[in-house]
């Protein structure tokens, strides 16, 4: 197993004590007669202080030590170990399996083992996984600053992304909008965001006016997603029975064999295109309950850029809710 990384360091090496000495000023030309001192201006900035030897240098400190390690803690961290520049402190269980499995989640590193596997082979597999590790702990990190970046702060005037596009939230209780809450307008100005109304009364609590917006939401959402599903079932050859809306903090969708379906309803916020490869992924499932290269075919063949808007789907921060 691969050892730790370990810095190679230069240190700093130290100044030198001893200091050239001026060489004795030129002897004066005997004066002829006596002439006026002249003028002297003095300069506009101070003179450096003299520098005086006194004794050896201090060692220098050793650049290791003036480095400050990048932190990643599992909250339910038993185990803690350093890979390369980062201390990392995971998560780990035994379990009934056969090899080590690595997890990068929101809240860290997970690790989990066999029994029979002693504890220094777990931490020697961990650090050969190191870059792969490292990297993922930093993409999810600043996937969580994005994420915290838009939560939103519910009152009028509010926005967030609906299908891909800006919607600005307006108070409006005068309207009871039917049996839906509230209605999206066009556009005052061409380019500008689209106002969503909603039935709430203008001193409204913030948790109120949430719960309005993601009602309205997740009303959407069901039937855009019923739309793309009867889309692409028969284009996949595949049938649905049923749908459910989750809200799972890190997972899109999901399909049982059953044909019975979860999608988030999270989805909304992202353009049609990137809704359309979720729907289509899971629906693929139905013919191959699994990622292999055949599944990624199936997916390929309805949804040809499935790479590029997985990739947005996992670049794009969506708003965070609570």
């Amino acid at each position: 197993m691969q050892g730790l990384l370990q810095f190679t360091m230069d240190l700093f090496e130290g100044l030198g004590s001893e200091f050239a000495q001026p060489e004795p000023p030129a002897p004066r030309p005997k004066k002829v007669r006596k002439a006026a001192p002249p003028v002297v201006t003095p300069l506009p900035f101070s003179p450096e202080p003299e520098v005086q030897n006194t004794g050896p240098a201090l060692p220098a400190i050793p650049l290791r030590d003036t480095l400050t390690l990048a932190s990643f803690i599992h909250p339910q961290a038993t185990r803690e170990l350093v890979l390369g520049s980062a201390r990392v402190a995971y998560e780990f269980k035994r379990g009934k399996r056969n090899t080590i499995g690595f997890l990068v989640g929101a809240d860290g590193l997970s690790v989990r083992a066999p029994r029979w596997v002693a504890l220094r082979d777990v931490d020697a597999a961990v650090r050969e996984k190191a870059d792969w590790i490292l990297r993922k702990l930093q993409e999810t990190q600043q996937r969580h600053a994005r994420v915290e970046a838009t939560r939103i702060e519910w009152k009028d005037g509010a926005a967030f992304p609906f299908m891909g596009e800006p919607v600005v939230i307006r108070l409006d209780p005068k309207h009871g909008f039917a049996s839906i809450g509230g209605t999206l307008d066009e556009a005052e100005v061409a380019g500008g965001p689209r106002t969503l109304r909603l039935a709430v009364a203008q001193n409204a609590e913030p948790s109120q006016i949430r719960d309005a917006a993601q009602a309205w939401l997740m009303r959407q959402a069901r039937k855009l997603f019923i739309e793309r599903l009867d889309h692409f079932a028969p284009l996949l050859g595949v049938r649905w029975q049923k749908l459910s809306l989750s809200n799972a903090a890190t997972r899109w969708g999901s399909a049982s064999a059953d044909g019975s379906l979860r999608l988030n309803w999270r989805l909304i916020h992202f353009r049609l295109p990137v809704i359309d490869y979720v729907v289509a992924h899971e629906l693929a499932h139905l013919r191959v309950m699994d990622h292999s290269h055949r599944f990624w075919e199936t997916v390929e063949s309805v949804v040809p850029d499935y790479d590029v808007l997985r990739q947005q789907l996992k670049d794009e921060a969506v708003p965070r809710w609570n």
